[in-house]
């Protein structure tokens, strides 16, 4: 997580003494030879790792459509070379995908498979054409609902299909057909292939489980390799008659063929395939981005994805598929995460994976032809399953978008892809206006005689009648209060409310207008008139000349226009703090509370399990979700003044920080613990200006007493046996950043004399981190990764995008 800062150190030695920092020379132009791009070892590594899970997966889904087991080969091929020289996402990995299973086997069964390649390459063409209208971006606006909706209604498919060849029978042309006649086939099983498929699902299951040293050594081979391979050894040491991969000549290996059909099916088709490969692929390529930022320590700089250049690349893969007699080809999520998994560090690991399946596909015939096909059914099964996710569908119904998930999955089982998904956007659509025009407004008289109208809703032209009547209920001259609960006014709703407004204060009525979280609502800014916003929060339309009430809005010096009166009708509310806390407290019941009631739900029923142990101050500045993007259930925290860790078995110890480290260690099963540090800690600065060799019995009181198990900090500091902690590449402004610094250091020595913390580390299950926040700049800084507390600097590494690129330079060179 650490931000690499670029080095100008040049490692070449040099007979003349030149100075270490000069700007490397260029490559000389003797013979106008480019020098040779370097491939990293971590690209190789990687390469074989993603070859072992493509091998087997495209055999799987070439079977899984109908098409010629070569096909598979041919994809995995070209989405390696083509798709990874050209494409934008330096990382993806490209090749016959389990999405497209449902739509390749579709073509097959109604134009054959030449027309099909035909298809692939008119598909590529649309997708070059697409890259250059540089419309890629715009393909992420789809709902997240119905992409997943798809891909689980295709898994669905694929798994009903594969089911029937690994009971030993073969499967109907669609997903229907598939459930109809499964009884039959229940009632005529296949021993040999239930056995070779049952043992491979074992395999699959079981070795991505395997316990201990042994297990964590062994999962480094793909557990697809292992199931298919292992049941091919079971096939030939029993000798059972299961039907077997087998690979023809390349001699008469199909090419495509001119499509025979109607025109408006085949464009269909061509359709169908550009939006599911394009889709896809675009997906994958912004989830390797995530990935590749999340990935620990430093790491060599990789380009973000370049979506347009990523659609022209894949577009130019399918042309060469097609071409060549492949399946259609597009970014696949599971080689993709392998391959950033495995260490990839650029475009060559990629391309070295597809180097590999040529390789095998003229190499090692024999080899392939020993796999049982039930066997490769079973892992396409498996995929199928997979990718019904149920992760996926919480989202859905957290979002409260189920209805548009499970029309999208019921189209594509019952109809097809491209009629599924069509549905599924009819369906958002109609779901996104029937929100936008969902609108409660009702109207009440408090006990003092106060008028409420309150909205809740977007407040459009279509709420304009209902809006109408509820205020035309209020008598004249009353005092009145309208509530807005909403994030949306559009013109029309705005001039009804002023209009309204005007002429009930013009007959002596009073008329207060709030937000949603009862602060005096200010009415559009010039020239919002026509679509701002009708709440406070965060929006323009509540503040006519300061935005205020954002989500840290601070309580201390905090003015919306004016803070509304206390309400007669709310008797006891008092002012002041008790005020605000009342009335954050309200707005998140109103506002919030709705959002995350579902999620709080699920964690009440299931328990926590955080990830991560968070040790922190107790400083007010410091809010822990806000700087580390968590929520709930994310994180397990404990604050303290100074985010101290008194070792165990430590005079006047603190057994309550002890405990929260043992039930987290021990009960929680927490993958990791962070120490985070913070500029200005008050704590740190009581410490330093205390007289030296204060005597024990000065601690009387439970500040000092607790500032005693940071004496060690001070100590570490001034000791000329350890290097001063640097931050981003510079020294501390001051010694108060010195010590926050050292004792971010410091307490991580203090966690390894914990007994859990050490019995854990030596097993290779935890993880410990120092992190510091500096509240004036907003900025992180993490502990450089591998470093030997004690032995070694301590470093603390920038955490995000450089800002000032110039000024990052000159720090590393203060830091050389």
């Amino acid at each position: 997580m650490s931000a690499c800062v670029p080095t100008r150190t040049d490692h070449s030695s040099s007979a003349t003494g030149a100075s270490r920092f000069q700007r490397p020379h260029r490559p000389p132009r003797s013979g106008g030879r480019r020098p040779r791009p370097r491939i990293a070892g971590a690209d190789v590594s990687a390469s074989i790792a993603v070859f072992l899970i493509a091998l087997p997966l495209s055999l799987g889904i070439a079977l899984a459509t109908g098409a010629p087991l070569q096909a598979g080969l041919v994809a995995a091929a070209v989405g390696g070379l083509v798709a990874g020289r050209f494409g934008g996402a330096p990382l993806q990995v490209s090749g016959p995908a389990a999405g497209l299973t449902v739509v390749t086997a579709d073509l097959i069964q109604q134009y054959g498979w030449r027309a099909t390649c035909a298809i692939t390459v008119l598909a590529g063409v649309c997708q070059l054409g697409l890259s250059a209208l540089r419309v890629a971006r715009s393909a992420l606006a789809v709902s997240p609902a119905i992409v997943h909706g798809m891909l689980a209604g295709i898994g669905v498919t694929i798994a009903l299909a594969q089911l029937h060849i690994v009971l030993g029978g073969s499967p109907e042309s669609s997903a229907v057909d598939n459930v109809l006649v499964l009884p039959a086939q229940l009632a005529n099983l296949h021993g040999p292939a239930i056995l070779v498929s049952t043992f491979t699902l074992a395999v699959l299951l079981v070795w991505p489980h395997l316990p201990g040293r042994t297990g964590r050594i062994a999962r480094r081979v793909p557990a697809a390799l292992v199931a298919v391979a292992a049941a091919a050894a079971l096939s030939a040491l029993t000798a059972m008659k299961v039907p077997h991969v087998d690979l023809p000549s390349w001699t008469s290996h199909a090419l495509p063929g001119l499509p025979e059909g109607p025109v408006l099916g085949i464009a269909a088709g061509v359709l169908t395939v550009t939006l599911v490969t394009s889709v896809q692929s675009l997906l994958s390529a912004v989830a390797v981005d995530k990935l590749v930022a999340a990935r620990k320590g430093p790491q060599p700089k990789v380009t973000r994805s370049n979506l347009d250049r990523e659609l022209a690349g894949q577009g130019a893969a399918n042309v060469v598929s097609g071409a060549l007699g492949g399946l259609p080809v597009a970014g696949v999520a599971v080689r993709s995460v392998a391959n950033v998994s495995s260490g990839a560090v650029s475009r060559h690991s990629t391309m070295l994976h597809g180097l590999w399946i040529v390789l095998a596909a003229l190499l090692l015939v024999p080899v392939l032809d020993l796999i049982p096909l039930p066997a490769l059914a079973a892992l396409v099964m498996l995929v199928g399953f997979q990718m019904v996710s149920i992760t996926r569908i919480r989202s859905a119904s957290r979002h409260r978008e189920m209805l548009v998930y499970v029309v999208t999955v019921a189209g594509v089982v019952l109809l097809g892809v491209l009629e599924g998904v069509a549905i599924g956007v009819a369906v958002a659509v109609a779901v996104a206006l029937h929100r936008l025009a969902k609108t409660h407004v009702t109207a009440e008289i408090s006990p003092e005689g106060v008028h409420h109208v309150r909205v809740r809703g977007q407040l459009t032209f279509l709420a304009v009648p209902r809006l109408s009547r509820a205020l035309n209920q209020v008598p004249r001259g009353s005092e009145a209060v309208v509530e807005l609960d909403g994030s949306f006014m559009d013109h029309a709703a705005y001039e009804t409310l002023q209009d309204w407004r005007d002429a009930h204060t013009g007959q002596s009525g009073r008329v207060e207008i709030t937000g949603r979280s009862g602060q005096r609502f200010a009415g559009p800014a010039s020239g919002a008139g026509a679509g701002g916003s009708a709440g406070t929060g965060r929006h323009s339309a509540s503040h006519s000349t300061h935005t205020c009430c954002r989500p840290w809005t601070p309580w201390r010096n905090h003015h919306c226009d004016h803070h509304a009166p206390a309400s007669k009708s709310t008797p006891g509310r008092a002012g002041g703090s008790a005020g605000q806390l009342a009335t954050g407290l309200s707005a998140f019941q109103r506002n919030t509370a709705p959002l995350v009631r579902e999620e709080l739900a699920r964690l009440a029923r299931e328990g926590q399990t955080p990830s991560q142990l968070f040790i922190t101050c107790a400083d007010s500045r410091l809010v822990t979700s806000m700087i580390t993007s968590s929520g709930p259930g994310d994180l397990f925290t404990v604050r303290n003044v100074g985010n101290l860790v008194p070792p165990p078995g430590a005079e006047s110890a603190d057994d309550s920080v002890g405990a929260a480290i043992e039930y987290a260690v021990d009960v929680l099963k927490v993958q990791s613990i962070t120490i985070c540090g913070h500029s200005g800690c008050g704590a740190m600065q009581a410490l330093l200006n205390s007289p030296p060799d204060t005597p024990p019995e000065a601690d009387r009181t439970p500040l000092r007493r607790w500032l005693r198990h940071a004496v060690p900090s001070l100590e570490r500091m001034r000791s000329k046996k350890h290097s001063w902690a640097r931050i981003s590449g510079r020294m501390p402004a001051d010694a108060v950043e010195q010590l926050c610094l050292t004792n971010v250091v410091q307490q991580l020595e203090h966690l390894h004399a914990h007994e859990a913390v050490r019995r854990r580390l030596d097993e290779g299950t935890l993880e410990l981190h120092g992190m510091y926040f500096h509240v004036g700049e907003a900025q992180a800084y993490l502990l450089q990764d591998g470093i030997r507390i004690g032995e070694t600097d301590a470093v603390f590494d920038r955490v995000g995008p450089v800002e000032d690129p110039e000024a990052e330079g000159s720090l590393e060179e203060s830091r050389a």
